[in-house]
């Protein structure tokens, strides 16, 4: 599973954990998330904007 964090203010998707309170479950991967989701903590940010924190692919 892999993270992503808002450049914003720091909130971090983790894709183990989902975010509930937003309706994702456990598990939910980024990709499935709508474009147009903003993040929850400081709403400035679109899911564009989040950096790949950790993860498979955040090495690369």
């Amino acid at each position: 599973m892999t993270a992503y964090r808002c450049p914003g203010c720091g909130y971090t998707y983790d894709e183990a954990k989902g975010a509930p309170r937003e309706g994702f479950p456990a598990g939910t991967p980024f990709g499935d998330i709508p474009d147009d989701w903003r993040c929850p903590d400081c709403a400035v940010r679109d899911k564009a904007d989040f950096e790949l924190t950790s993860g498979d692919d955040a090495a690369a």
